[in-house]
């Protein structure tokens, strides 16, 4: 991209914004315009995705590909009423959710949300399920349910091992909840316990959904090809139906279903280590979690913003910028917000949001100061939405290649804030993914409250299937009689 003149507004190439800068700008473009390198990004995130799938390799994958046992998504006949409940931080959501079939639509009837104390964050378990019971209750009388038993979706956003559909295990707490007595219990398990407690209410059958999942099957009822859930935002991570004779830690070979990728600790293992510049090692060592991650440290919400500030202040240093002198706020980590990519970048109005951001941060700038961080800017948001569309066609080429097709047909049911708020992003991500799978037509859907609709949905065809088991196996033993009445025919 041309840089503008000191003397001129207008877009003319510039000889003297320095060696430098264009050393460190293009060692980022190098990288990550390079389709041959984004392809063998994909080649290795593809054998850490057969290793997390292995029953043997599992254990030290850095992709860790958990099974959900979420084994079909919508067909489109899914009906009735559901609740929702959606815990992944100091306020928790309830909802009343309809799936009405006529018009293949999820309609949020109601819903509520509850604050959760310090106290209970840091209390005990049975304290905390018994605020989740008593909040479920109040919203039940509200909406006039207490009398119905409604199948409930129940989204969980911290680490579990998944053992069924309605069985989680707490591996540890996380966001500041600290709560005695849950970790290595069933959460699903805790949550009934409290509701029996009360004794004033009953639910139904319970699904555990991951909030990726819910992003693919909310989608997936308007589009019933959409196959694939990612999300992009403060945090990334994907989904995606798998044939089960792939899931080696789950027994049954027959179906497909749903696996949680947990992408973003693709590069753990180092496996990105000669793509990773010293900026985002910086990121890595600074953050709670060093050495963990990695991926989602390159590309998600979280950390894009730190990544600019941390080469704002290089080139600053290198008094390529701002007449090399930085300013406190500059120099103080977190302070150039991953929101403020967006607006410099904006169509129209990104140079005047740049000043004001600029003036904001304390800087002496002019305007070639202003267009050289968009130019940071747009550099650092190119790379994260190629990265994310090089692990997104790993995924897509390997649905193709698992059913035996020529060419793929699905769609992404995508969320996230950095796909949603950035103006370049969604665009360069599936222009990317095009490039990097010719042989995969992706459509991208976005999602509609995954971890509200999305958990109903889940829940909505877990049950679709219960009952289709069910069908089968009453048919099955009907079979078994009329050949019984048959045999004694006979022997008469």
């Amino acid at each position: 991209r041309p840089v503008i003149s000191r003397s001129s507004d207008q877009m003319t190439p510039l000889p003297f914004i320095t060696h430098s800068v264009s050393l460190i700008i293009s060692s980022y473009n190098h990288i990550f315009r390079q389709q041959e390198k984004l392809k063998e990004v994909s080649a290795r995130l593809k054998r850490d995705l057969i290793r997390g799938l292995g029953k043997h390799s599992h254990h030290r994958a850095a992709v860790k590909m958990l099974p959900t046992f979420v084994r079909a998504t919508p067909d489109g006949t899914e009906k009735g009423d559901y609740l929702a409940l959606d815990l992944g931080g100091t306020n928790f959501r309830v909802l009343h959710v309809r799936v009405v079939e006529e018009q293949q639509r999820v309609l949020k009837m109601d819903s509520k949300i509850c604050a959760i104390p310090q106290e209970i964050m840091l209390g005990t378990g049975e304290q905390l399920f018994d605020h989740i019971a008593a909040c479920l209750s109040e919203f039940l009388d509200s909406q006039d349910l207490k009398g119905q038993t409604l199948p409930l979706g129940f989204t969980f956003s911290f680490p579990c091992e998944q053992k069924e559909i309605d069985k989680s295990i707490l591996i540890r707490w996380t966001k500041g909840f600290n709560c005695s007595g849950v970790e290595g219990r069933d959460v699903v398990q805790l949550l009934k316990e409290a509701i029996r407690r009360r004794g004033d209410y009953d639910i139904g059958s319970v699904a555990m959904v991951n909030d990726t999942v819910g992003t693919m099957m909310s989608c997936g009822y308007r589009d019933q090809s959409c196959e694939i859930g990612m999300i992009i935002g403060t945090g990334t991570n994907a989904c995606y139906m798998e044939e089960m004779k792939n899931v080696k830690r789950v027994e049954g070979e027959a179906g497909r279903m749903c696996i949680n990728t947990e992408w973003g600790g693709f590069g753990d293992d180092g496996s990105l280590r000669d793509i990773q510049t010293e900026f985002d090692v910086v990121v890595d060592q600074t953050s709670i979690n060093p050495g963990v991650h990695t991926f989602e440290k390159m590309i998600s919400g979280m950390y894009l913003g730190e990544i600019v500030r941390l080469l704002l202040v290089k080139l600053t240093e290198d008094k390529l910028l701002f007449n090399g002198q930085t300013s406190e706020a500059l120099l103080t980590p977190g302070s150039f917000e991953t929101k403020f990519i967006s607006e410099i970048e904006e169509e129209g109005t990104g140079l005047e949001n740049g000043q004001n951001i600029l003036t904001e941060l304390g800087v002496k700038w002019d305007p070639v100061d202003v267009r050289v961080v968009r130019l940071v800017c747009d550099t650092i948001s190119s790379r994260s939405a190629r990265l994310c569309a090089a692990a997104l066609a790993t995924i897509a080429n390997r649905i193709r290649v698992n059913r035996g097709l020529d060419h793929l047909k699905t769609t992404v049911g995508v969320d996230g804030t950095v796909y949603r708020k950035h103006p370049n992003f969604s665009e360069e991500l599936q222009d990317t993914v095009r490039l990097l799978v010719p042989k995969c037509s992706i459509s991208f859907l976005v999602s509609e409250d995954g971890s509200g609709k999305g958990a109903a949905m889940v829940t909505a065809v877990a049950q679709r299937l219960a009952l289709q088991s069910r069908l089968l196996e009453d048919s099955d033993g009907e079979d078994e009689e009329v050949e019984e009445d048959e045999e004694e025919e006979e022997d008469k």
